[in-house]
């Protein structure tokens, strides 16, 4: 006779605390934005800087050479606006610079957690 029997509730539970970890908004801003972003102007970056981006207009930042398309789109980032570029940058705004997109809903939610909590 078995002393501990495994129910199906210990193994779900067990199952749950046992899962994989996501990444902080702020990993993943590290390993997959700062190749072409930063928080403040940075000498290198292709994108413009993102410290305080949740509010503000699309194409604001100062001293980046936005594109015409998304200095005309007239978006302003809110999370549910950022969402969508993120997710598919040339299907929110067609023409835009930006071309890589994050494809995780997980992931794009968490950047957008810690860009909402970094001010300029």
């Amino acid at each position: 006779m078995m002393k501990f029997p495994l129910t199906l509730a210990a193994i779900l539970t067990g199952m749950a605390t046992s899962a994989v970890a996501q990444p902080s908004g702020q990993q993943v801003f590290e390993q997959r934005c700062t190749v072409c972003h930063s928080l403040r102007p940075a000498p290198g970056k292709m994108g413009p800087p993102l410290a305080g981006v949740v509010g503000r207009k699309a194409a604001s930042a100062p001293g980046f050479a936005y594109s015409a398309a998304l200095k005309a789109s007239g978006l302003t980032w809110t999370p549910d606006q950022l969402d969508a570029f993120i997710k598919a940058p040339g299907k929110t705004v067609p023409g835009t610079k930006m071309l890589l997109g994050a494809p995780d809903d997980a992931q794009r939610a968490a950047v957008i957690q810690y860009l909402t909590s970094v001010k300029k």
